[in-house]
């Protein structure tokens, strides 16, 4: 894999507040080594680690993105889902942000069935013939569609297993992440200093806390995802 300079600066790190970790009594002691000091309680984390797994992670997204690969990005906490929305834009990524509703990959069939009536609803309403139906049925399946927007709206167009999945904070999407680990599903994991470092391909320290660390983490990503995909459309 070629390295490449995705000009990732301490500055913009340090004003993000991506150093910042969880307090020193909420801490994975695998967490050592991306560990550089602690400050009034709190852990800070190796800024020069940050930018070398964040690097890291960029040449492997542009390189699958590059060969038309798919990619899934998880984050449900209040504070990524905005991010991971705009994400989805620039980058045309699938993405769950409201609830994992597992298992969403393992069961990839059932996943498969539940997305065609979902395309099944939307098509229907599209043409305006849910409002054909009687009242009491119009009104159930309306609400169905607009379950299955709000929590699989973000894969409605995924067909099979995403090739890289990148999750925000893996203790909060542990189960998304298992059945990543279960399927051999590479994952690049934005971790804080309470988190497990083995469990992802690639782990990144970086605060998981705060919008804009994971913005920056996400924005940076993006980046490297949108220039991948536009090496694959000159070079099909």
């Amino acid at each position: 894999m070629i390295r490449r300079n995705w000009n990732i600066n301490l500055e913009e790190m340090i004003e993000a507040g991506v150093y910042f970790g969880h307090g020193t009594r909420k801490w994975n002691p695998k967490m050592a080594p991306y560990i550089f000091a602690q400050r009034k309680g709190i852990h800070i984390t190796n800024l020069t680690r940050n930018v070398l797994f964040l690097s890291e992670a960029c040449d492997l997204v542009f390189d699958a993105a590059s060969r038309g690969k798919q990619f899934l990005i998880v984050g449900t906490k209040n504070k990524a889902v905005v991010s991971i929305e705009w994400a989805v834009i620039s980058a045309r990524c699938h993405y769950v942000n409201k609830k994992w509703l597992g298992p969403m990959l393992t069961n990839c069939s059932t996943t498969e069935t539940i997305l065609h009536k979902f395309g099944d609803l939307r098509m229907e309403q599209k043409i305006g013939r849910l409002n054909r139906f009687p009242k009491r049925d119009a009104v159930m399946f309306k609400r169905q569609l607009s379950r299955l927007q709000k929590y699989l709206g973000g894969i409605k167009y995924m067909t099979g297993v995403p090739d890289i999945v990148i999750i925000i904070d893996h203790q909060e999407e542990y189960m998304a992440l298992r059945e990543c680990i279960t399927l051999g599903i590479p994952t690049i994991c934005l971790i804080d200093t309470n988190c497990d470092p083995d469990l992802a391909d690639i782990s990144i320290p970086a605060n998981d806390d705060a919008i804009s660390s994971i913005r920056l983490i996400i924005n940076k990503l993006v980046f490297s995802i949108c220039e991948g995909r536009s090496s694959y459309i000159r070079n099909p």
